[in-house]
């Protein structure tokens, strides 16, 4: 929230935009969506923290006041914030993509389940890299799944987009997602074959936390790439016309 207020140039700008909801407008929609999350998840982690405050007779009226505020706040709080962590996780990947930048907004079916994806290969690596090793299970099988969505999802989008794929491969932009896409298979791997050992779980954690500000950055300067050539405007505007009835066509020659 503090970034995208910071995009905006002026703190009112954010206030103003959650005047109305418009649905066609991603940053709307995004502002709402952080407006929902943020509250939610913040109430989740103080309920979860208030579980660890003293209990007894000798903890004070304040302390057995905010243990049960926990227990009445707090799982609302946590399903909450769990409905819309899906919507944070991709907005931004419909938000870059409801733009001109050839590279973006060509990739707009794909690029949702590349943000997720990879956001969720991220949650579950920070799982590996902090939680007890008796309780990283559920983290593992985030870790892995959200790896399997996103290399899926990047296969599909480069496939689909042919030529315009091109910055996603090649360049500086192509070396960074490269070296996202290895350590994302790096690190699911090793989430499924480290059960037994706390330093190879951490060290996948580390390594999809990694691959997913790689993955991130990678398609910023793909998309910049894409920007600075003419070719991956004009050539796909051509092959738009000439896929239209009647154009490409020569006129018929008058005869007497």
């Amino acid at each position: 929230t503090v970034f995208l207020i910071h995009d905006l140039g002026r703190p009112a700008r954010f206030h103003h935009m959650l005047r109305v909801f418009k649905l066609s407008s991603p940053m709307s929609v995004g502002s709402w969506i952080l407006s929902a999350y943020g509250p939610m998840a913040g109430v989740a982690a103080v309920a979860d923290l208030a579980k660890r405050l003293p209990a007894g007779p000798s903890t004070t009226a304040a302390t057995r006041a905010a243990a049960g505020v926990a227990r009445v706040a707090g799982p609302p709080a946590t399903a909450a914030a769990a409905l819309l962590g899906p919507a944070v996780a991709t907005y931004t990947a419909v938000l870059i993509c409801d733009t001109s930048v050839p590279g973006w907004h060509a990739a707009h079916r794909e690029m949702p389940y590349v943000f997720v994806g990879s956001a969720a290969s991220a949650a579950g690596g920070f799982g590996l890299l902090a939680a007890p090793r008796a309780e990283q299970e559920p983290a593992r099988r985030l870790a892995i799944i959200g790896s399997v969505a996103e290399l899926a999802a990047r296969q599909v989008l480069e496939r689909r987009l042919g030529d315009l794929a091109e910055p996603y491969h090649q360049g500086k932009s192509g070396r960074i997602l490269k070296a996202a896409e290895i350590l994302t298979a790096a690190g699911a791997a090793g989430a499924a074959l480290t059960r037994r050992t706390r330093v190879g779980s951490a060290l996948s954690g580390v390594a999809l936390l990694a691959a997913s500000a790689l993955t991130r950055y990678g398609i910023f300067e793909a998309g910049l790439a894409s920007a600075r050539d003419p070719k991956y405007t004009v050539v796909p505007q051509r092959q738009r016309l000439q896929s239209q009835p009647g154009q490409g066509e020569e006129e018929p020659q008058a005869t007497t």
